[in-house]
């Protein structure tokens, strides 16, 4: 990846906190990298390097800064919008998948060799997949240190290193400091929720329209897999070494988490899964930029900025819950999918109490027709879908290929083009997707003085590129 050397300076310079996560500034006479919005005094010219990863930043040589936590800092947007190898690898990184299955597993995912991922992730990101894996390590580590009583063998390897050793010495290298220095000097501890429980904050590029994401997370909610209640969004999560629940509420300037996980383990997937659910990755100043460029979008971009684009924890589950409301209402779809998940109960139900995840595809199989209060037709598409999954033959992982995907979603049985197109939008964060036979689509679209017809408003939409899908948001909140 090039790095314009003026340009990042200029954000540097600036402290432009719109462009962390984009890039990390290395200082050579120091020893530190730092985010752009850094409050530090602006380093000359001639000790500065620009880095597109933290852990190409720590392949220098250079540790994290502790002024401005660059590790805090939001993901790149890129990584979520992009569909090619290098942005698949990137959402299982952060998945933690080299963690559980190592480079092989990851390479086997994605179906490439081991020797081409990593040479493409070096070309992209300035750091292989191992390094982008120790960096996300070192991070979960620093957070598990700061937040818990935890002993640090018990952090180690809940962070996913493979010793206590190799632990301390990454520790070490990134932030400068061993462990045992860093819970020395936190500075407070976080409010007691009970064994397994954390409380974080998940950093984001402003602004958010928090307001547009709960109204539409509860305008959604399933009840038993999510709630919204006191102002927080509540839900369990099916984790890859066990259950767990995430309260998401706004907070000043970030997002407050609180996670009560089965396994420490899976901190990192479970705040993946947090953000991508809730797409705090996005530039959104990218996005509206481009909406508000046309006179029928622009007053409510002005209104509302940062309506972001809602995805999904689970891609199996968004699949189902999309076929469950084709020709139907939210409220009438909602009812179908809670008699379904009262018949399908989860292995992972009740060690953490209160929510539970969706099924999986194996525990929807097993599930009597009488489950399924809709059409056969439709009972057969989920269990076809369900099938596709669970074989295999159909990947809706934020690691997915979204082409691939889409074949295989219109090779089922009752799966339209506005089916898939919700799945792509939603379960596998394409950007550009827009739903334009949606009757609430047509309806925003009419009360914005828009065409509302599906083929004229297709060819309308065409300068909304490469941002459809957060117009689709945008035109669903117009009706």
């Amino acid at each position: 990846m090039e790095l314009d050397f003026e340009r990042c300076y200029r954000a540097v310079d600036s402290r432009d906190p719109r462009f962390d996560g984009w890039f990390y500034t290395g200082v050579t006479s120091t020893g530190i990298y730092c985010r752009p919005s850094c409050p530090a005094m602006t380093p000359k010219r001639q000790n500065v390097r620009f880095f597109p990863s933290a852990a190409a930043a720590q392949g220098a040589g250079l540790r994290a800064c502790r002024r401005c936590r660059p590790d805090a800092a939001p993901g790149s947007p890129q990584w979520d919008v992009r569909a090619d190898l290098v942005g698949r690898a990137m959402r299982l990184i952060g998945d933690g998948v080299v963690d559980r299955d190592g480079v092989p597993g990851l390479a086997t995912r994605l179906g490439y060799t081991e020797r081409h991922l990593h040479r493409m992730l070096r070309a992209e990101v300035g750091a292989g997949p191992l390094a982008l894996a120790r960096a996300q390590r070192a991070q979960t580590a620093r957070i598990l240190v700061e937040t818990t009583d935890l002993g640090l063998a018990e952090v180690a390897f809940a962070a996913g290193f493979g010793s206590v050793r190799q632990f301390n010495e990454t520790i070490r290298e990134v932030y400068g400091a061993t462990p045992s220095e860093w819970r020395a000097g936190r500075s407070g501890r976080q409010p007691a929720g009970g064994a397994g429980t954390l409380t974080l904050r998940l950093a984001y590029r402003p602004p958010l329209h928090a307001g547009a994401l709960w109204d539409f997370l509860a305008l959604r909610a399933l009840p038993g897999v999510e709630e919204v209640r006191d102002g927080a969004y509540h839900r369990g999560l099916r984790l890859p070494h066990g259950p767990g629940t995430a309260a998401l509420a706004p907070a000043d300037g970030h997002i407050a988490a609180t996670l009560r996980l089965a396994d420490m383990r899976d901190l990192a997937p479970a705040v993946a899964r947090c953000r991508r659910l809730l797409d705090l990755d996005a530039d959104p100043l990218a996005v509206d930029a481009t909406l508000a460029d046309d006179p029928a979008l622009a007053p409510a971009v002005a209104a509302e900025p940062g309506v972001r684009l809602p995805h999904a924890v689970d891609g199996f589950e968004l699949a189902v819950r999309a076929v469950a409301t084709q020709q139907v209402s939210l409220r009438s779809a909602r009812t179908t999918l809670t008699h379904l998940l009262a018949a399908a109960r989860s292995a992972d139900d009740g060690p953490l109490g209160g929510l539970r995840a969706f099924p999986s595809p194996t525990e929807l199989l097993a599930a009597p027709d009488a489950a399924f209060r809709m059409p056969g037709a439709r009972r057969e598409t989920i269990r076809a879908l369900a099938r596709a999954v669970d074989d295999g033959e159909l990947n809706l992982e934020p690691g997915g290929d979204r082409e691939e995907a889409a074949r295989s979603l219109a090779a089922l049985p009752g799966i339209g083009g506005w089916t898939a197109g919700y799945v792509a939008m939603r379960a596998l964060g394409d950007p550009d997707v827009l739903l334009a036979t949606d009757l609430g689509v047509r309806r925003g679209a009419a009360a914005l003085g828009l065409p509302d017809d599906t083929k004229t408003l297709h060819a309308y939409a065409d300068r909304w590129r490469p941002w459809r899908s957060y117009a689709t948001i945008r035109l669903w909140r117009a009706a």
